[in-house]
């Protein structure tokens, strides 16, 4: 019984380690998808005809509506929009136009910037892409090529063609997730077809030793049977003893099969026991493997990219945790709302790069300087959250005043021009009758009072 138990144990691992699976698939579908509709989003204005094939595409996403002959049907529609887009693009940048406030180059001009700027963030959606989906190498190798290419070339015949191919990336890491899966569950049914024949073929060994056990049984019973019928019909001592050896002798005979047959099962469940654990063995070895990966994949899921910080569904998993802790024990416990000042600022003057540099060296002088157990996370932009467990609200505020002031001293430059980067931030501790999402609120509150009353200051609530 206890072995059956140890095996529906295992079959019980598998089937939760297929659903991991599944649900990692799932994410990197969404991921896919939420790519798909912003890309489309972007490319948006062009052409009423082009508009409205990307909506098609972004309606079949919202319905889970995915066809993939359908969908390379709908992309050769899109190119022959886009080449007639580019067609008719170049005449309008030679030909006249009636208002001398805005010449012909000048639109061209404000064109191809639109153009960069959309090349640009699908080269970014593409790097999100190569982080968080699988590839086949040559493909994982195509997309960086191409990735490089959307966010460095000027050219746009070839950021062009790279945006073509981009839908075919897509489609092929959604062919390939889809084709990874299906491998796994064909993996795990054939392991659980060898369970279930291990099983088979131990139900028939017992059944086969049941029956061999009764047959010894009846056969020794009468054989006593008649040995009893023969001392009491005997008068002939002699007879009797050789009646009586001839008895024990078939006894004895069918004790020897019996033993035979027995020794024969034996060997049997043996050989058969090796192989399971052979079998055993190589799953619990892919079932360990699968657990790594499984996690592994949630860290990521649970990582922002840019500054390495827990993300926004870290976040909620944190608080929700320390929330039914407080509820429990109602030790101090506080939240912060930061929020980099004048973040847009940073973008427009020295773009977007710079912006991240920013953000990441914050993210990093917040994290090393805050104690283990409190627990900082990018919830979007240039805004970040913090837990502080055991922490009533002022020394809080003394925490972040100090975090601020380091913030504001650290030698930022640009363009070789030292920049200050501060920041504001909103701290409120857990009341009674408070939810995670109003103590949070009151955060956020307090955030945007200290941003009213000139930023670069800690406000609390």
């Amino acid at each position: 019984m206890a072995s059956e138990d140890s095996w529906k144990e295992k079959y019980l691992r598998e089937l939760e380690e297929a659903e991991h699976r599944e649900k990692q698939w799932e994410s990197e579908r969404n991921l896919l998808e939420r790519m798909l509709v912003r890309t489309s989003l972007a490319s948006e204005g062009q052409r009423p005809e082009l508009d409205e094939l990307l909506g098609r595409l972004r309606e079949d996403i919202r319905k889970k509506q995915i066809n993939l002959q359908h969908w390379r049907e709908l992309q050769d529609q899109i190119d022959r929009q886009i080449t007639l887009l580019d067609e008719q693009a170049g005449p309008q940048a030679v030909s006249p136009t009636p208002e001398p406030q805005a010449p012909a180059e000048g639109v061209d001009l404000a064109d191809t910037t639109q153009r960069l700027r959309i090349a640009r963030r699908i080269g970014q959606l593409l790097g999100q892409l190569l982080q968080q989906a699988s590839l086949e190498p040559a493909a994982e190798a195509e997309a960086r090529e191409l990735q490089q290419t959307l966010l460095t070339s000027n050219d746009w015949e070839v950021l062009r063609e790279g945006l073509n191919r981009v839908a075919d990336l897509v489609i092929a890491a959604i062919t390939r997730s889809q084709r990874e899966f299906e491998a796994f569950l064909k993996r795990l049914d054939e392991r659980l077809q060898a369970l279930r024949e291990h099983f088979a073929q131990q139900s028939d060994v017992q059944t086969g030793r049941q029956d061999a056990t009764a047959t010894l049984d009846r056969e020794i019973r009468a054989e006593l049977d008649k040995v009893g019928d023969d001392i009491r019909a005997s008068e002939d001592i002699q007879a009797l003893k050789q009646s009586v050896s001839q008895r024990l002798e078939f006894i004895g005979s069918a004790l020897e099969r019996f033993r035979t047959s027995e020794s024969e099962r034996e060997k049997l469940l043996a050989n058969q026991l090796e192989a399971m654990q052979e079998k055993v063995a190589a799953m619990e070895a892919h079932s360990e493997q699968m657990q790594a990966q499984v996690r592994e994949e949630r860290q990521r899921a649970l990582t922002d990219l840019l500054t390495q910080l827990p993300n926004r569904e870290a976040w909620q998993e944190r608080l929700s945790f320390e929330y039914n802790r407080w509820l429990r024990y109602r030790h101090p416990l506080t939240v912060a709302v930061l929020d980099v000042d004048l973040f847009k600022r940073i973008n427009d003057s020295y773009g977007h790069k710079a912006g991240d540099r920013v953000l990441q060296l914050v993210a990093r002088e917040m994290s090393t300087r805050l104690r283990s157990t409190d627990f900082i996370a990018r919830f979007g932009g240039e805004e970040f959250v913090v837990l502080l467990p055991e922490t009533p609200t002022d020394e809080a505020r003394k925490v972040l005043d100090s975090l601020r002031e380091h913030v504001s001293g650290l030698p930022f430059h640009f363009s070789g021009e030292p920049v200050s980067i501060t920041f504001s931030a909103g701290l409120t501790g857990f009341q009674d009758d408070d939810t995670e999402e109003s103590v949070f609120d009151r955060a956020d509150r307090a955030l945007y009072q200290a941003k009213d009353e000139g930023r670069n200051r800690v406000s609390v609530l």
